[in-house]
């Protein structure tokens, strides 16, 4: 749960995100994360250098580790699951709302099977 407290945090997905396919400087980072504050970038880095996804790379940029990018593509499938949940989830939505519309108009439900 520790993973997922840090990787809740604002900015951190982001900030891996940015770094997913190249080393950047802090300036470069703050940049393409919307300028956010130096003070936040900078928590948000140490952080997830502390937990040994990002790291320092000479000349003062940042890059992920192997185990961030071990990490993205992680959160990338858990991503594609995601997607098919929701997907699951509007198709039961978009049944119970046929049902409803059933029975409003006085209309019996199909019959279920007994089981």
């Amino acid at each position: 749960m520790v993973l997922l407290d840090l990787l809740s945090r604002r900015w951190a997905l982001r900030v891996m995100w940015e770094l997913r396919d190249d080393a950047a400087s802090f300036r470069d980072l703050q940049s393409r994360c919307d300028w956010m504050s130096p003070s936040v970038l900078n928590d948000r880095l140490s952080e997830l250098r502390e937990a040994g996804i990002v790291e320092r790379v000479s000349g003062g940029g940042y890059r992920l580790t192997d185990d961030g990018h071990e990490l993205g593509r992680s959160l990338l499938d858990m991503n594609d699951w995601a997607k098919r949940w929701a997907h699951r989830a509007a198709a039961r939505k978009r049944s119970g709302a046929a049902r409803t519309t059933r029975r409003r108009a006085g209309q019996r439900s199909p019959a279920r099977p007994a089981g």
